[in-house]
């Protein structure tokens, strides 16, 4: 069986992309910092039918993300799709936003580290598996404001963007390889509560995006746009 490993799993996003993988036949591995969150997502899924496994860690700590996916790798047998889109519901230590004339190194590098390095780290943890075997997908994914960037999230966009060209310049060099990669912008609202006369969709309109990408590999970014 395939396998997608998705980081930054969670009820919404995170457990929508692992429904329209594993309802094709894939395998789940779910990573993210709260091992309580992550068996229930588990269990959620495996009354649908879709085996998953919970890894527990943190993007910030690059050692346990590293570890998490070996240890997916070892579970499931090796990786063939990785998606990375976490995304803090709670206060995270050191986060806070800043308009782009107050950004500053300390509050620009958490952000880099948390959307930039983690999603570097976790790409070196499966690429060189996915380059030997000549098959595989990296899909990468962030806000809209980093295509368009948002004046209240200026360190924020500034790290998005960032891992956007990365990842666009990461599928230009695995041109060929059978590996592909795709940077994903999501430019709504996810779910409700947000702005007034916010654009929003729901993770179940956003999710088959993902496998579109990887069915398809005919282009290096998508932007959802509702």
């Amino acid at each position: 069986m395939p396998t997608i490993a998705i980081i930054g799993a969670g009820p919404g996003m995170g457990l929508a992309i692992a429904r329209a993988f594993g309802s094709r036949g894939f395998d789940v591995a779910l990573i993210a910092r709260t091992k309580e969150k992550l068996g229930t997502l588990v269990a959620q899924l495996g009354q649908e039918g879709i085996t998953a496994a919970a890894f527990p860690a943190d993007v910030l700590d690059r050692a346990s993300l590293t570890d998490a996916l070996d240890a997916a790798k070892a579970r499931f047998g090796g990786i063939d799709v990785l998606e990375y889109s976490p995304a803090p519901h709670s206060p995270v230590p050191g986060f806070t936003l800043a308009a782009p004339s107050e950004v500053t190194v300390d509050n620009l590098q958490p952000q880099i580290e948390y959307n930039f390095y983690g999603a570097v780290t976790a790409a070196q943890a499966v690429l060189p598996a996915m380059r030997e075997a000549g098959a595989g997908t990296l899909l990468f994914t962030t806000g809209g404001g980093s295509v368009d960037p948002v004046p209240m999230l200026g360190n924020v966009n500034a790290a998005a963007a960032a891992l956007r060209n990365w990842a666009i310049n990461l599928n230009k060099e695995l041109a060929g390889s059978g590996v592909y990669a795709a940077h994903v912008a999501i430019n709504v609202w996810i779910g409700g509560g947000g702005p007034a006369g916010s654009r929003t969709a729901t993770p179940e309109q956003i999710a088959p995006l993902y496998w579109d990408l990887h069915e398809n590999r005919d282009r290096s970014e998508a932007v959802f746009n509702a």
